[in-house]
């Protein structure tokens, strides 16, 4: 259901454009875009869309309302939404108006992003650098093309102006914003020392001195993955030296890189080499013979 006060100026965009299949082909595909001088009254509720919402304040506030959260987004800040669970937004009454840029797209690249823009779906707000609105522009100037072009392209400039919100909200200066990135550093490294050992979460929250829900969140954000991926993934990236320079026996690697259960070894690292750990090590040795 959708329910919506088109209350804007006079000069507002609105741009539609119905995908091809070259541009449904990519990790990011925008499907409408605008600029929308919106007044006092504007709103929207929706119940949900197969879409992703990056809204871009540039004048005034909104008001950004989902899962219990309300988020006010004021000047130079930037927000992605996720408009599959339903969703309000509108201009903040105290305000009186909120002009911003937004974009409806979808696609791999923007669910990628969600993590660290929608961490634990969460709503959160960035300030991003005030060029980004000629990212916008461009980008609102390619779309009405509906080329093979314009589609790529509108999908370039939004993968450009995800990059900046990332970027910005790693390197805030908040409060502690230093000290979490350290200790996340820390972390990472303490996992790549003690790889061979059994490592537990909780090892990992005394080192880091905060809550399991707060410590996995900072280190998604700052590392990319959990914990525990980040230690298989090391692992494995061990067992491939270890393939690769060693005759040693499949299970004795197993062990030497933390795995106790060679069947558990072999299963994780099929399951992201995409090769059995015998497979792998024949590839490199040909590998090695024709190189």
């Amino acid at each position: 259901m959708l329910t919506y006060t088109m209350d804007v100026e006079k000069g507002s965009i609105w741009q539609r454009t119905t995908p091809s299949q070259a541009a449904l082909s990519q990790p990011y595909v925008v499907t409408e875009a605008g600029l929308f001088y919106g007044r006092e009254k504007f709103s929207t509720s929706r119940g949900n869309k197969e879409s992703y919402l990056i809204f871009y304040t540039i004048e005034g506030c909104g008001q950004i309302s989902q899962g219990g959260d309300t988020i006010l987004l004021k000047k130079g800040e930037a927000l992605l939404l996720n408009c599959r669970t339903p969703q309000s937004y509108g201009t903040y009454k105290e305000a009186g108006k909120w002009h911003h840029y937004w974009i409806h797209a979808d696609g791999a690249g923007v669910k990628a992003m969600e993590p660290y823009l929608i961490p634990d779906g969460k709503l959160r707000s960035v300030h991003i650098p005030r060029s980004t609105r000629d990212i916008f522009e461009s980008m609102l100037g390619k779309l009405p093309e509906e080329t093979t072009e314009s589609a790529l392209s509108s999908g370039m400039y939004v993968h450009r102006i995800l990059n900046r919100m990332v970027r910005s909200l790693l390197s805030e200066n908040t409060e502690h914003g230093n000290d979490h990135k350290k200790t996340m550093e820390a972390i990472a490294e303490y996992i790549r020392l003690h790889y061979q050992e059994e490592i537990s979460m909780q090892d990992l929250l005394k080192k880091a001195h905060m809550s399991k829900s707060y410590f996995l969140q900072l280190f998604r954000q700052y590392m990319g993955t959990t914990p525990y991926n980040f230690l298989t993934n090391y692992r494995i990236t061990q067992a491939r030296e270890l393939l690769d320079l060693t005759d040693l026996p499949v299970s004795q690697i197993a062990v030497k890189v933390g795995f106790n259960d060679e069947s558990n070894f072999s299963t994780r690292f099929s399951k992201i080499t995409g090769q059995s750990p015998m497979q792998y090590r024949k590839s490199a040795i040909a590998q090695n013979q024709t190189s």
